[in-house]
């Protein structure tokens, strides 16, 4: 093994660093999975979306993460989803794996199911138990369904493999369908997947050990992990650090340590302004819970703050989001010591989903070389953001037919 390239806690920024699988990260700087709405409504990836991940891979980055693609057309997040089955066209998703995979960097895709949360113009949304609340209704998953889900990941993860993507993400946190498993608050089942939390993760377990059957010890496979819903009545530190602890039993290569969710009216950490990073406490006490190498997500924007995480000897890589919006090349002009910060925009309302829209929209923006023509106004960017997902439903209906 090349003493040069770490495999112990912590770290430098750009130090490389081995993942239990063998894969070698070039720095410990990966852009963190987020909903970019730029597939072309029917699960295919766009020349736009390629452009922008080529960006972000020659802007430095180690890894880049594809959120949210779909392994069934049926719950998505949104009409931009991509959607990896055996009747996706694979030279599209090959060309997007190229293009982010450019000077080292490596493209991973995030394996989604949105449950609850699915778009409700093209999906029937489910979840653990039914739910029928304001602004959130969904049937309760049969059995079979959830026998289903874990080849139905694996099988989309053997697709991104032989696609050309370097590796894929489990999705567990964020109020999607795997966190939804994991949080007492909306899994109230009386079977083996409910109950106390070695019940409620066994679902994850089950996709984590079909996913590494389907493609090998040497391909990455990382898990993001809510350290807590930030729910009254939801998943908490200390269930959270339970699974922590059963991760070190599995095949898992990286742990993505994130918080909160997407359920509406939650409040968001990353719209608060608050300073981060939102989730290094809990980190500390996953790292003597687990050998498996981690990595924080949430509330980190500037270089020092990146740095003191990795100093701090909590995880091993830092994931940004919302900085890599403003600034594609980020890690390089920090390698140079330029940019301490990316410049946050501030806004004088946040409407609900108003800040999410705006940096989509700007996910755009990049991917079409444009400089900053994203509305202030958070509504009017919530109005352009709707009407994109309303044209792309139409498109995405067209192809896949209406919900059952």
């Amino acid at each position: 093994m090349d003493e040069s390239i770490c495999t112990e806690p912590g770290g430098e920024l750009f130090a490389p660093f081995r993942l239990p699988c063998g894969v070698v990260l070039k720095n410990r700087i990966v852009k963190s999975a987020m909903s970019d709405s730029l597939g072309d409504g029917t699960g295919h990836p766009t020349a736009a979306q390629a452009r922008l991940y080529r960006r972000w891979a020659e802007g430095g980055v180690a890894v880049a993460i594809v959120g949210e693609v779909q392994g069934t057309p049926l719950f998505a997040e949104r009409p931009g989803n991509l959607v990896l089955t055996a009747s996706a066209d694979l030279l599209r998703f090959r060309n997007l794996a190229e293009q982010g995979a450019v000077d080292g960097s490596l493209l991973w895709l995030q394996l989604g199911h949105a449950g609850a949360l699915s778009y409700a113009p093209t999906s029937s949304p489910v979840g653990p138990s039914e739910l029928d609340l304001p602004g959130l209704r969904c049937r309760e998953m049969t059995p079979e369904e959830i026998a289903h889900l874990p080849a139905e990941m694996a099988a989309t993860a053997a697709l991104a493999q032989r696609s050309g993507f370097g590796g894929v993400q489990i999705h567990a946190a964020h109020g999607f369908l795997l966190s939804q498993f994991l949080s007492p608050l909306f899994n109230r089942r009386n079977d083996r997947y409910g109950g106390d939390i070695a019940n409620r993760m066994q679902l994850t377990m089950e996709v984590i050990e079909a996913v590494r059957n389907a493609v090998g010890p040497s391909f990455p496979v990382a898990l993001k992990l809510n350290s807590s819903d930030q729910l009254e009545g939801g998943l908490v530190e200390d269930e959270s650090l339970a699974v922590v602890a059963e991760l070190d039993r599995t095949s898992i290569d990286l742990i993505d340590i994130s918080g909160g969710t997407y359920f509406p009216g939650a409040a968001s950490a990353s719209d608060s302004g608050g300073r981060g990073p939102y989730f290094l406490e809990f980190a500390s006490q996953a790292r003597v819970r687990t050998s498996k190498p981690l990595m924080l997500t949430g509330g980190i924007k500037t270089m020092a703050q990146a740095e003191a995480a990795l100093a701090s000897g909590a995880v091993d890589c830092v994931g940004l989001a919302r900085a890599f919006c403003l600034e594609p090349s980020l890690p390089k002009l920090w390698h140079e010591r330029q940019m301490q910060q990316p410049r946050f925009p501030r806004f004088s309302e946040t409407p609900e989903g108003g800040v999410t829209a705006w940096f989509t929209l700007r996910m755009t923006e990049l991917a079409d070389g444009k400089g900053f023509v994203v509305p202030d106004d958070l509504f009017d960017a919530i109005e352009q953001y709707d009407a994109r997902d309303r044209e792309r439903t139409t498109r995405w209906l067209d192809h896949f037919g209406r919900p059952r």
